[in-house]
């Protein structure tokens, strides 16, 4: 299959190819040389997740049934 690099050196992947590695648009790919001289384009390795902290995984995750009001007054100490 042959593609046209352009002027900023970008190359549009074949949909039968993006489709066969399995490429969503965003997607990252790295470019091996081979020792042949061929290159091939390999979907990226994941890296994995950054850790998050505790309070992050936790984030929008309340069950209180609670009001506002209520909530303010026993912040407050009221």
């Amino acid at each position: 299959m042959a593609t046209n690099v352009t002027s900023k050196g970008q190359v549009t992947v074949p949909k039968s190819v993006r489709d066969y590695l399995g490429l969503k648009p965003g997607a990252a790919v790295t470019f091996e040389r081979l020792s042949t001289g061929e290159v091939v384009l390999r979907p990226a390795r994941r890296t994995p997740k950054a850790r998050t902290s505790a309070f992050a995984k936790l984030r929008g995750r309340a069950t209180v049934k609670m009001k506002t009001e209520e909530i303010l007054a026993l912040t407050r100490g009221a």
